[in-house]
């Protein structure tokens, strides 16, 4: 804990360092570097209250640095200003970590940074502003890439009626609202060309590769409908309370939905030591002592982490593989060896729990809990919604009180929405039908 806190300070130092040491060997107005400097510590002092516990400031640095030096060489070489992708980096910002918040502040520094190196003039800052604000708003939460092509477009529109309202400014070169549109367009066309080569480089996933990851021919998931149908059904119905869960609280529904699909790929190793894929009359654990069947069960967790590696799974994804089940207990064969063991040789209740570690983010503590309580939904006799709301109380309570999302930043309230989605998706799924007459004929 202390050599992360220690990593972490280290990398704002250096960032910070990088950024003031570069704004004064290229001769930027020295109001610039004390700017940057203060929009690193604001960056740093509100991180949690914007929902950027996982940033890190060292991806930000190069995307600054990356338009910074164009822009720098495009008005020191004395280029046309609007060969300045303005709304590029505001796009990439919020489609690359889903924050508007961290886009917003990242189109401040550069705004003003690339105005100091023009003179000081602030309708280039103007510009910076007003396309990276809006065009960060258009790309939020795109699914598609068209989407992204129609917000440089939108941004490219803004962008000409902006210089129509600035037109009082004489600027340099041949430049005109052609220019400005076009300027728009292009920077959605880069944006989806080098996406995901920012996602490699930053370990991350956006909404668009998260579909894609959807897809059921995708390898993966192509294994576990072919050789675990069980297991694939239960992912499917996880996906589907935690995706609700997840948008009840306002964390990552995609993210949720998608982790719950690849979240038990460790089982494909043995699939027919797990209850969904056996045939109803034949239990291989039968003739397994509990202490051996346990060993079967938690190995899915480091089976799935070597599977997610093998196929080069997205880090964010593997996340969910090594954490849905935190250090919890397998209960089952823990009861087992309870009743099987010498009263003189005690039951090691640590032997018996998975190695962790626990949900550390809110779209892998809701798929934790929507995977417990998938399961255990299987074993009700009468699922009466009544029956049904117990049940998901008493699983969400164990692991609230076994400390299962002691990491997480969940609060009481988000565990209440999150208890009201489970109840009403798997109250839907079995309810009641009515009895139809039946035809004799007549």
């Amino acid at each position: 804990m202390i050599e992360t806190v220690l990593r972490n300070k280290i990398r704002i130092l250096f960032s910070a360092g990088l950024l003031f040491a570069a704004a004064l060997c290229l001769g930027v107005d020295l109001t610039v570097p004390p700017l940057l400097l203060a929009l690193v510590a604001c960056l740093k002092f509100f991180r949690k209250k914007c929902g950027l516990e996982n940033y890190n400031l060292l991806y930000l640095t190069f995307l600054f640095t990356l338009i910074f030096s164009w822009s720098y060489f495009v008005i020191k070489n004395g280029l046309c200003v609007f060969y300045i992708p303005f709304a590029l980096i505001p796009m990439l910002a919020s489609l690359l970590f889903s924050s508007l918040e961290l886009s917003f502040l990242l189109t401040v520094a550069v705004a003003f940074s690339v105005a100091a190196v023009y003179g000081g003039k602030l309708h280039i800052a103007a510009f910076f502003m007003v396309s990276g604000i809006f065009s960060a708003i258009l790309v939020r939460e795109t699914r598609r890439r068209m989407d992204v092509i129609r917000a440089g477009v939108i941004a490219g529109g803004i962008q000409a009626v902006l210089f129509i309202l600035m037109e009082g400014f004489r600027l340099n070169g041949p430049c005109g609202m052609a220019a400005l549109f076009v300027n728009g367009l292009i920077s959605g066309v880069i944006a989806i060309g080098i996406l995901p080569v920012f996602e490699y480089l930053f370990r991350t996933v956006t909404n668009i590769s998260l579909l894609e990851l959807a897809d059921f021919n995708q390898p993966l998931l192509r294994r576990l409908i072919m050789e675990a149908p069980g297991t694939y059904h239960h992912s499917l119905v996880v996906g589907n309370l935690a995706e609700a869960a997840c948008g009840a609280i306002g964390a990552n529904a995609l993210l949720a939905r998608i982790g719950a699909y690849y979240h038990d790929i460790g089982k494909l190793a043995k699939p027919e030591y797990f209850s969904e894929n056996q045939i109803p009359s034949f239990n291989k654990h039968d003739v397994l002592s509990p202490s051996m069947s346990k060993l079967v069960i938690m190995n899915h967790v480091k089976e799935g982490s070597e599977l997610a590696e093998k196929y080069k799974l997205n880090p964010k994804l593997a996340a969910f593989i090594r954490q849905h089940h935190g250090t919890s207990i397998v209960y089952y064969f823990y009861r087992r060896a309870m009743e099987n063991v010498d009263a003189a040789k005690p039951v090691d209740e640590e032997g018996f729990r998975y190695p962790g570690p626990k949900p550390d983010t809110k779209e892998t503590a809701v798929v934790m809990l929507a995977d417990s309580v998938e399961a255990a939904s299987r074993t009700l006799k009468e699922p009466t919604p009544a029956n049904i709301e117990d049940l998901v109380y008493k699983i969400v309570n164990n692991k609230f009180i076994d400390g299962q999302l002691d990491a997480c930043d969940l609060t009481l309230k988000d565990i209440e929405k999150i208890s009201a989605e489970f109840i009403r998706i798997l109250s839907g799924m079995y309810h009641s039908r009515i009895n139809y007459p039946e035809n004799n004929g007549k």
